[in-house]
């Protein structure tokens, strides 16, 4: 009996030893805002939330930043040409800064912007260092969420060369990984498929709602040895040329496939980069892959992967082989791996959190009109067509009825899951339908999503408030000042003086853009020279103020101070019983007399000169550009009243 009470003690002091070892082994850090992955979004989101003052972490599996556009070889930026907001637009400053401006990137033709995958990742890391507050964990593989009553705190990881475990505390998270683990992990409600046009109302896809995602693909990068290498690789097994029969004119036997419209040199050189190498990452009849691994284990997803590298490889021996081009082989100074492949695959679709609000393709299509008017909550912009990827899944419908969209912005509330605290959403997991998400999803815009996601993540974190009572026209204001876009206009461009005041009219719906579909790099018009529409004044500025109809259908510059005058009075913006009273907007570094109209008139004239608007006279007709700028110089309604997720104005 004594033998055996000390056999019992024995164990248990062992157990005691190795817990107290284990929790030794673990280590704890604390910061205020932890974003998971340095994705595209992920990357964005920790430079933005450092730079906002906010201790930052990013913890990233790999040794490398950007995910998609460096990682993963998708190194040519779809759509947003013409957009070239925030983060985004620095970045692309920085390649033209490397290669020698804009038309030194533009070296192949699915993209103005075409770069090496290595001085990507060495741009964003310059970024990186050059940014207070904001540390990166790399190599730090993501394990599960920390959640204490109900809120999530923080996420647990393994040092993948070490296996050290560590826990990070934060009061907020930003899921910025590739397939949304995180917001699974903490057992967030999200979608994964096509939804069904019972639940979307969009009249896309027909079908019942199913579990189909967008095809992956692994992409490669090719570099041009010189005519006289024969770079290629050893036959793949299982290969047959048929399999990619159709890729271009060069082989193209099967007529019950889609006839090629490009020889081999002209699908090389769409994806074509400087320094005589090629981006491979063909949808027609080339290195896609049907692969649904996005509910999988890690292990079990790596050795699925394991296919569509090997239908890579299929791809590359028939360019080599079959095509002539034996002198293109896979770049040896790109990535740092054996097989010299990009160090993750090319995702195209993830988890999509079900959030305060979903955005669908008629929130895209005919953001004026629907009830809920999304778009003053917008926080990102894009301008590519709905593009999805399903060629090489025989079970999906291959009949989808995709029309034309303009250009579009984001809001806020696709960022933030639904009744969950302490998470925010990011990459390609916010709250889209599956149709968006084939817009959604491309590379600039996930940077700006997650520049989005950042600003979120430190407001809430120094005010200490849960992400959705974030004031929405505070994160808007933070992305002004880094030169983001919150409305896509095409006709105000970033450097346009106006550009920020037309902004924030714009995103309070005083004045509203028209949409145009006009095919890869769709557009909205603010139409800055066209006269105000009087009648639609009325409609659109009721929020902000009661405007009576008038016989006339332009806005006299009389009127406007007299609108101006009866704004503030409304909005207690004055005294009204001091006409000497004078206040001076956030939005501009005048003082204005908004009781005295021939005061206020003569500071307007004075201003006119500064805003450089030429003539000036009280009975001239405004344009659209003209009334912008006064009252947001004046009233300022984009900060005058709050705006609700769902785009109402609060009273």
């Amino acid at each position: 009996m004594i033998l055996v009470k000390n056999k019992f003690r024995l164990l248990l002091c062992l157990f005691a030893s190795l817990s107290i070892q284990t929790i030794r082994a673990q280590k704890v850090v604390t910061t205020d805002v932890l974003v998971v992955g340095a994705s595209a979004s992920g990357i964005a989101a920790g430079i933005q939330s450092a730079r906002l003052g906010v201790p930052t972490i990013i913890a990233e599996s790999s040794t490398w930043l950007g995910g998609m556009i460096t990682a993963a070889g998708v190194c040519a930026f779809d759509g947003n040409h013409n957009l070239p907001s925030g983060i985004f637009g620095e970045f692309r400053s920085a390649l033209y800064k490397v290669y020698g401006g804009p038309s030194k990137v533009a070296t192949g033709w699915v993209s103005n912007t075409l770069f090496e995958p290595h001085v990507g990742d060495s741009i964003f890391k310059t970024m990186a260092a050059s940014t207070q507050n904001l540390t990166i964990k790399y190599q730090w593989q993501f394990q599960k969420t920390i959640i204490e009553n109900g809120v999530i705190k923080g996420a647990e990881f393994t040092q993948t060369l070490t296996g050290e475990k560590s826990i990070v505390y934060a009061k907020q998270v930003v899921d910025a990984t590739e397939l949304g683990d995180v917001i699974a992990s903490a057992g967030i409600p999200y979608d994964l498929g096509m939804e069904s046009n019972d639940i979307t109302q969009e009249n896309v896809h027909k079908g019942p709602s199913n579990n189909i995602v967008q095809d992956i693909t692994y992409v490669a990068i090719l570099k041009d040895y010189g005519l006289g290498k024969d770079c290629t690789i050893v036959r793949p097994a299982k290969y047959n040329p048929d399999e990619f029969d159709g890729a271009s004119t060069n082989y193209y036997f099967n007529l019950l496939r889609q006839k090629p419209s490009v020889d081999a040199q002209k699908m090389l050189n769409y994806g074509k980069l400087p320094n005589n190498k090629y981006m491979i990452n063909w949808p027609g009849y080339g290195n896609d892959i049907y692969l649904n691994i996005v509910e999988m284990k890690e292990e079990d997803r790596q050795k699925e992967l394991i296919k569509a590298k090997e239908q890579t490889l299929r791809f590359i021996y028939f360019i080599q082989h079959q095509l002539g081009f034996k002198h293109l082989g896979l770049a040896d100074d790109e990535y740092p791996t054996k097989d010299r492949f990009p160090l993750i695959p090319y995702h195209r679709e993830s988890r999509r959190v079900k959030g305060l609000v979903r955005m669908d393709i008629n929130h895209i299509a005919k953001p004026f009109q629907i009830t809920n008017p999304l778009y003053r909550t917008g926080i990102a912009v894009g301008d590519y067509p709905i593009d999805h990827h399903h060629k090489k899944n025989p079970e999906a419908p291959q009949h989808l009825d995709f029309y034309g969209v303009p250009s579009f912005n984001i809001p806020l509330g696709v960022l933030i899951p639904a009744n969950n605290s302490g998470i925010i959403a990011a990459e390609k997991s916010i709250s889209v339908s599956n149709v968006v998400n084939g817009t959604t999803r491309l590379q600039a815009i996930a940077l700006l999503i997650g520049q989005a996601a950042g600003t979120l993540a430190a407001t809430a974190a120094k005010e200490n408030i849960p992400a959705e009572k974030v004031s929405i026209r505070r994160v808007q204001n933070e992305l002004l000042q880094t030169n983001a876009y919150i409305m896509p206009y095409f006709d105000l461009p970033l450097l346009h003086p106006h550009f920020e005041a037309v902004q924030k009219i714009g995103a309070t719906g005083v004045l509203k853009g028209q949409g145009v579909p006009t095919g890869w790099a769709n557009r909205t018009y603010f139409h800055p020279d066209s006269l105000v529409n009087r009648n639609q004044l009325v409609k659109d500025i009721a929020p902000y103020n009661t405007l009576k109809e008038s016989q006339h259908k332009t806005l006299l510059l009389s009127e406007a101070i007299d609108l101006i005058i009866q704004m503030a009075a409304e909005n207690k913006i004055i005294d009204t019983k001091n006409s000497k009273n004078s206040i001076q907007t956030t939005a501009s570094n005048y003082k204005w007399s908004l009781q005295n109209k021939p005061l206020l008139t003569k500071q307007i004239k004075a201003a006119w000169v500064d805003w450089k608007f030429g003539y000036f006279d009280e009975q001239m007709p405004l344009t659209r550009l003209e009334f912008a700028v006064i009252l947001n110089a004046t009233i300022d309604p984009f900060n005058l009243k709050q705006v609700n997720h769902q785009g109402i104005i609060i009273e």
